[in-house]
């Protein structure tokens, strides 16, 4: 495979090859989330790029000229898969680089409603449960990549991957505290239907996966009605989208918009989701803190 249109017509001279300064393998993962995995997994092995930045919307992301020539120069591509990047496929088509899709093997979970109903709903990362069959496909990819550094891919992923399953437990743990009658979780988008699963939370959301349609009149009255006819006491949404549906939700039931949520990007440094185990903590605590009044 080749990536498409790596040039735009009219450039003088050939590009820079990204690796003349870095002579390590290239790994470049769709997201920031799977970035941050894959450098735990790889260390210092690997040179690790997220294609989209900090704050990205990634659902309908829009590959720059840039975009392509790294994508040209990398020696493996990461990407979540279960519909997630929708622009993917034309990012690598007919590309000649290895590529994997981190999620395989998880045991999706199906869309309930909207234009999407039935698909698979593309979060699984944020179960740290299915985060470890991620953790687990790319080690194996960084083996194949590198099968020099096959033990130290090992011993990063077994270690990261017990991380991953102490995080589990502290989440479990952290929104067990809820009581039953407020262990409802509404968000913006249906992106923590892995999370609540896990955590044993219903769930209700105004559109099932970022697009063009998002918080129409529709959507926002019937989860207006799920929040009054459940005296739901807390809303969310997410950090990479317009709040303004759930706040009008929030307005008309009375329930509070108790924080905003990080799912489909990290945060910078010094952002309270700068990790992906950062993010699930922050989102536990956002999402308990919001449910129980709590002050964060």
């Amino acid at each position: 495979m080749v990536v498409a249109g790596l040039l735009v017509a009219g450039c003088s001279g050939p590009a820079a090859d990204p690796r003349d300064d870095d002579p390590r393998p290239l790994v470049l993962t769709t997201f920031t989330v799977l970035a941050d995995m894959t450098r735990h997994v790889a260390g210092d092995r690997v040179r690790v790029e997220s294609i989209t930045r900090p704050g990205a919307e990634i659902h309908d992301y829009e590959p720059s000229p840039d975009d392509l020539v790294r994508g040209a120069g990398a020696d493996l591509l990461i990407e979540n898969g279960l519909g997630l990047e929708r622009w993917f496929e034309r990012f690598v088509d007919r590309a000649e680089v290895m590529s994997v899709v981190a999620s395989d093997g998880v045991e999706p979970l199906p869309i309930a409603a909207g234009e999407y109903r039935d698909r698979p709903n593309p979060h699984a990362w944020m179960s740290p449960v299915a985060g470890v069959r991620y953790v687990e496909n790319i080690r194996d990819a960084l083996t194949r990549l590198d099968p020099a550094g096959a033990a130290t891919y090992a011993a990063n992923a077994d270690r990261y991957a017990g991380e991953l399953r102490s995080v589990a437990t502290e989440l479990t743990a952290a929104l067990a505290a809820i009581p039953p009658a407020q262990r409802v979780l509404v968000t913006c988008e249906g992106a923590f239907s892995y999370l609540a699963r896990d955590t044993g939370l219903r769930e209700a959301y105004l559109w099932p996966v970022n697009s063009e349609g998002e918080g129409t009149p529709r959507q926002i009255a019937d989860v207006v009605g799920f929040v009054r006819s459940g005296g739901v006491p807390a809303v969310f949404c997410e950090s990479t989208v317009n709040d303004s549906a759930q706040r009008q939700v929030a307005e008309e039931t009375g329930a509070r918009l108790a924080g905003s949520l990080h799912v489909d990007s990290l945060t910078g440094e010094d952002g309270p989701a700068a990790s992906y185990l950062a993010m699930l903590r922050h989102d536990a605590a956002t999402i308990a803190g919001g449910l129980t009044g709590a002050r964060p």
